[in-house]
């Protein structure tokens, strides 16, 4: 008896013995901010944050390697405790929540085979792509809809998915079980700085539309009679609709599929419709603006560009301020087209509308001789955005000034330069030149330099070498001469400090769309760009300060149109190719400074500027029909006018005073819109 007491007591002992020293080799620390972290998720485990589950999650929050507001499924409470437990403060940030991308569910759509097969998305795309005709059209399987982990997302009678906001937390568990990236995540934030892709549902329409605008969503909102959401659609894209309903030239209607059957849908009077009902109304209908930032940005110019820059800027958060040379904000709008084509009331309504979203202004100062760059650094700006205008609107806009442009200093447009040179006057050239160029005239301006006392200058130049003219093809016998050739390369970014330019950097022309890491910087004392208008340079402060003095400001360039494939000319790329026009001019500015928006916000937002790839104003060919099939004919509406004798008749030609349509006309002419996709459009049966 005695014996089993102590055999039982030894074997106690040994395996305690074992595993005492087990748990020594075998103990796994943990973090006990890792478990307060993870007690404080919800523990929801939907992989919203992009990792599997609230563990991983709650790891890579300590790691730094996720953020205190990573769960989406948690809620502001869940941040505000993590970030507590954290240390750390967070910042408010505009949900995001799934939205489908398609208008026709499979029994609307041409169909290319009856689906029979497994009841998944995911299969069903196997099989030849799914039994869409359309290639990226949804499947209406359903597939998003099992994914959800909060009960969000169901399938309407249209077969396709229909999102519960108040359910949905943005998880994106359904964009990332869509097989044809069908449902993805937005907010008015991102739509605002997105582009149009070649793989996502566009009309026609859009496609052309200079501005980007979601013409068949503002449509449908006319045909629902929800005024002012469909001008909430049309100010995610144009800060100035009223204005464009005067002037914009239409090339949507250009596009528009009805063409095929009648004449096109009165795109840009419905859009007039609704902006002339925000006037009538007396107020501004202001959308949604994102939560404050602490960043202030320095916007040189009040013109259409400027305006559209410093709207958008506000909306997204930022704390902008114009800058502008002349007593009143508009530039070409208030200075240059004619009044019977834009009347002055309805420009200063749509600029009232825009400073009341929180836009400041200061008039009546030029750039380079009331502030520099360095000195709206230097004052607490963030960034400083500049959207002058070239030498034709300064003619028109500063006839007051000088002739010449220097606001920047070492940086000249080839026009003015050889304006000074011709006037005798005096440039401090430094001892490095660089000239963007691929003419001749870019040698002989080269050999000017040299005789000027420049020690080298180097012409860039976007075409290959064997496509330059022969005089630029001898780099051997120009180098000589100090004088140094730089084909397929383009300037990517400008460096000076405090009123001098120090540096350029330069890069290899890459493939459509592939934007090389590395970049060669070299010295440059003066930079002359081949162009009428100095380009849309955004201003940052470096934080590289080793050349610098303590007190003196240093300063670099960010990209902003390079990042949109298709360009050539790196950050001194033209925003405006193909300007035909005036109004046309101001239209496409409109994209520009939406462009400008999207290149502060990422910079401030991601510490990068990342390029888009497939663009649809980029790629050679889209989906489209050339044809349409049960769509009734019907006749466009038009404005009516009010003859001498009192008479109501349409106006096929427009008077003076630009009539626009009435509620009764813009609803008939939108329920003319056949809400068209890529090939999908609504047949009328």
């Amino acid at each position: 008896m005695v014996s089993g007491f102590l055999i039982m007591g030894g074997l106690g002992v040994v395996i305690g013995v074992v595993l005492a020293l087990a748990s020594k080799v075998f103990y796994v620390y943990v973090d006990p901010k890792i478990e307060a972290v993870e007690d404080a998720l919800p523990g929801a485990n939907c992989g919203g944050c992009g990792l599997p589950g609230c563990s991983s999650n709650a790891v890579a929050i300590v790691a730094g390697k996720a953020s205190a507001s990573s769960c989406v499924a948690g809620g502001p409470d869940v941040s505000a405790e993590v970030a507590m437990l954290m240390g750390v403060k967070i910042e408010l940030k505009e949900a995001e929540i799934a939205a489908p991308g398609c208008s026709y569910g499979y029994q609307d759509a041409d169909i290319k085979y009856l689906y029979q097969g497994i009841n998944d998305c995911r299969a069903a795309l196997l099989l030849d792509g799914g039994s869409k005709t359309c290639p990226i059209g949804c499947l209406g399987l359903g597939t998003c809809v099992r994914a959800c982990p909060f009960g969000a997302l169901s399938m309407g009678p249209d077969n396709l998915p229909i999102v519960d906001t108040k359910l949905c937390t943005g998880c994106g568990t359904c964009e990332r079980e869509c097989p044809k990236h069908i449902i993805t995540l937005t907010s008015t934030s991102n739509r605002i700085i997105g582009e149009y892709v070649s793989d996502e549902c566009t009309a026609p329409c859009q496609r052309s539309c200079p501005t980007g605008i979601n013409i068949p969503g503002f449509i449908q909102e006319i045909r629902n009679n929800n005024y002012e959401s469909a001008l909430a659609i049309i100010k995610e894209k144009c800060p100035l609709p009223l204005i464009c309903g005067y002037i914009c030239p239409a090339p949507c209607e250009l596009s528009c599929r009805r063409n095929l059957t009648d004449e096109a849908v009165a795109i840009n009077p419905l859009k007039r419709f609704v902006a002339d009902y925000e006037m009538e109304t007396g107020k501004h209908i202001t959308p949604y603006k994102a939560p404050g930032s602490d960043q202030k940005i320095a916007v040189v110019g009040g013109g259409a560009e400027g305006l559209t820059l410093s709207y958008y800027l506000a909306r997204l958060g930022y704390k902008p301020t114009i800058f502008e040379a002349k007593p009143q904000l508009g530039g070409i709008l208030r200075y240059v087209i004619a009044e019977n084509r834009l009347p002055r009331k309805v420009l200063d309504h749509e600029i009232e509308g825009i400073l009341q979203i929180g836009v400041q202004t200061k008039n009546n100062v030029v750039m380079g001789r009331d502030f520099q760059v360095e000195s709206l650094l230097r004052d607490g700006f963030d960034a400083v955005a500049v959207t002058k205008g070239g030498f034709d609107s300064r003619q028109v806009l500063q006839p007051d000034q000088n002739d010449y442009d220097s606001s920047i200093s070492g940086v000249y447009t080839m026009l003015d330069f050889l304006y000074i040179l011709s006037k005798e006057k005096s440039i401090d050239l430094g001892q490095r030149v660089l000239i963007i160029h691929n003419g001749r005239e870019s040698l002989d301006l080269a050999r000017r330099c040299i005789n000027m006392g420049a020690e080298r200058v180097t012409i860039v130049s976007s075409p290959v070498v064997h496509e330059l003219p022969l005089e630029l093809q001898d780099k051997k016998g120009l180098a000589a001469e100090g004088i140094f050739i730089r084909p397929q390369t383009v300037v990517t970014a400008l460096k000076g400090i405090s009123r001098r330019l120090i540096r350029v950097a330069l890069e290899d022309i890459h493939p459509i769309g592939q934007i090389p890491k590395e970049r060669e910087t070299i010295r440059a004392d003066t930079l002359i760009v081949a162009a009428g208008r100095l380009p849309e340079f955004i201003f940052v402060k470096s934080e590289d300060q080793s050349e610098a003095q303590e007190e003196e400001i240093v300063w670099e360039t960010i990209e902003a149109f390079r990042t949109f494939p298709g360009d050539k000319d790196g950050i001194c790329t033209p925003p405006e190719p193909g300007r035909i026009s005036d109004s046309s001019a101001v239209v496409k500015s409109l994209l520009s400074g939406r462009r400008l928006t999207r290149a502060i916000h990422q910079h401030f937002s991601a510490d990068s500027v990342t390029p888009i790839q497939g663009l649809v104003c980029e790629t050679d060919s889209i989906l489209n029909v050339t044809e349409v099939h049960d769509v009734i004919s019907s006749n466009r509406e038009r404005p009516h006018i009010i003859d001498v004798e009192g008479n109501s008749k349409t106006a096929w030609i427009f008077p003076d005073e630009y009539p626009g349509l009435d509620e009764a006309s813009s609803r008939r002419e939108a329920e003319r819109c056949l809400k068209c996709g890529l090939i999908c459009y609504r047949k009328q049966k």
